[in-house]
C-alpha cells in the first residue's frame, strides 16, 4: 500500500495549522502508571517533526475497552505526565472532543493537546459519521500513526480520513507499512517465518496466507501441539484444538517439507511445577503431562534454520514465554533473530507477545512491529480501512 505520507506534505502546509493525529496510546497501566512507553516512545517521530515544523498537534487515541461511556481507569488523563516526559513539554487536556474546537485553536505554534479516550463517545467503534465530524472538527488536516489500531474501521482511524484533508501516514505508520510490505512482497531469500502462540484457529489465515511466499515455516507454542496430534502424535494434557486437528492435516499435506514442527518439548505435570520440568522427543510425552515449551534440541534446529535466512517474520512466542522455565525456547528464537540480522537479514517482528519478548533488543532488529490484531491482518494480504482510508502516494 503506497500511501501518502507526512514528509510528502511540504512545510507551509503545517506552520500553524491544527494536526489532528491518531495515535495507538492503548498502554498497560497499573494503579493509573504507564508500565511500558514503548507505544508513546513509538510516537514520538511524528509528534516532535510536527511540533519542529509549527504545527499544533492535537492526539486521539483509545485506551482499553470501556463498556458504556467514560471509565476512570480508562481515562487518558492518566498518560499526560507520561508523556509530557517525553516530548519535554506540556500538553492540555481535552476532555470532550465535542467542546474541544476552542482549545485547539488556542494552541501556540508546536503545541500539543491530547483529548480524551476515543472509546469514551457513542458511535466510536461503529464509525458513526456524526462522532467522525466531531473528531474531524478539531484538525486542519490528519495524520493517522496508529497502525496499531488501522485494522478497526472506527471514526478516529477511518471516518475522520474521508473528513479532513489532507490524511496521510505517520512516520510510525509508514515504517510499518515499509517493513511489513517489503518482508512480505519483495523478500530477500531464504525467507523463514517463525509462527508460535497458542492456537492455530488465530493464525489459520495467516499460515494459508504465508505457505505459497516462504521457504520454511517454523511452528511452536501450543499451536505445535495440534499439528503434532495431526500426525497422529499423543501429546500428553497440552493444549489442542480438537476441532482443527483436520485442519493442521490438511496444512501438513499443502506444507510439505515446508512446515517445520519441534523435534522435542519441555514438558511438565502442570505450568506451576516447572521444577519437574524435563525435556522429550515429541513422541514420547508422558500421559498427563503437558508441552510448555520447545526443547534444545529444536532450539538449535530453529536457530541454523534463522541464521540461513535472509528475511525472518516472527509472530508467536515459543511456549509460556511470561512463566520461567518455559521461556528459553522463546528467548534462543530473539536471540537467533538478533544474530541473523548482525549478519544482514531483515528480521520483522510482529505484535502483542512477540514484541514483549524482544523488549530490550529493539535497536537489534529490523523492526518490532507495534500492531497485534493488524500485524497479523497485514500479514494474511487484508486491506486496513485505516490504511486504506489515506490518500494514495
Amino acid at each position: 500500500m503506497k500511501k501518502r505520507s507526512l514528509r510528502d506534505l511540504p512545510a507551509e502546509a503545517l506552520d500553524g495549522k491544527r494536526a489532528l493525529v491518531r495515535e495507538d496510546f492503548n498502554v498497560p497501566l497499573k494503579d493509573g502508571v504507564v508500565t511500558d512507553d514503548s507505544r508513546l516512545r513509538a510516537a514520538l517521530p511524528t509528534i516532535t517533526y510536527l511540533r519542529e515544523k509549527g504545527a499544533r498537534v492535537v492526539i486521539l487515541s483509545h485506551l482499553g475497552r470501556p463498556k458504556a461511556g467514560p471509565e476512570p481507569k480508562y481515562s487518558l488523563r492518566q498518560i499526560v505526565r507520561d508523556l509530557e516526559r517525553l516530548l519535554g513539554a506540556p500538553i492540555e487536556f481535552i476532555p470532550d472532543p465535542a467542546q474541544g474546537v476552542p482549545a485547539t485553536r488556542q494552541l501556540p505554534r508546536g503545541g500539543v493537546a491530547l483529548v480524551e479516550n476515543t472509546r469514551f463517545w457513542p458511535g466510536e467503534e461503529s464509525n458513526d459519521p456524526e462522532l467522525a465530524q466531531t473528531f474531524a472538527a478539531l484538525g486542519d488536516f490528519y495524520v493517522n500513526d496508529a497502525f496499531g489500531s488501522a485494522h478497526r474501521a472506527h471514526a478516529s482511524t477511518e471516518g475522520v480520513a474521508h473528513l479532513v484533508k489532507p490524511a496521510v501516514a505517520g512516520f510510525l505508520m509508514e515504517k510499518e507499512l515499509t517493513y511489513l510490505g517489503e518482508a512480505l512482497h519483495h523478500p530477500k531469500r531464504p525467507f523463514i517465518a517463525v509462527i508460535g502462540g497458542a492456537k492455530i484457529s488465530g493464525k489459520i489465515d495467516v499460515l494459508e496466507a504465508l505457505l505459497p511466499r516462504v521457504d520454511e515455516i517454523l511452528i511452536g507454542g501450543a499451536m505445535a501441539c495440534t499439528f503434532l496430534v495431526a500426525m497422529g502424535l499423543s501429546v500428553g494434557s497440552s493444549l489442542v484444538e480438537t476441532d482443527r486437528v483436520a485442519l493442521a492435516r490438511t496444512l501438513l499435506e499443502r506444507g510439505g517439507k515446508k512446515l517445520i514442527l519441534p523435534r522435542g518439548a519441555v514438558v511438565a505435570p502442570s505450568l506451576d511445577r516447572g521444577a519437574e520440568r524435563r525435556e522429550v522427543r515429541v513422541d514420547s510425552v508422558p500421559h498427563g503431562w503437558a508441552i510448555y515449551d520447545i526443547d534444545e534440541t529444536t532450539r538449535h534446529d530453529f536457530r541454523a534454520r534463522i541464521l540461513r535466512a535472509k528475511t525472518i517474520i516472527w509472530n508467536g512466542p515459543m511456549g509460556v514465554f511470561e512463566t520461567p522455565p518455559f521461556d528459553a525456547g522463546t528467548r534462543a528464537v530473539a536471540q537467533a533473530l538478533v544474530d541473523a540480522g548482525a549478519k544482514g537479514a531483515v528480521t520483522v517482528v510482529g505484535g502483542g507477545d512477540s514484541a514483549a519478548a524482544v523488549a530490550g533488543l529493539e535497536d537489534k532488529l529490523t523492526h518490532v512491529s507495534t500492531g497485534g490484531g493488524a500485524t497479523l491482518e497485514f500479514l494474511e494480504g487484508k486491506v486496513l480501512p485505516g490504511v486504506a482510508a489515506l490518500e494514495d502516494a
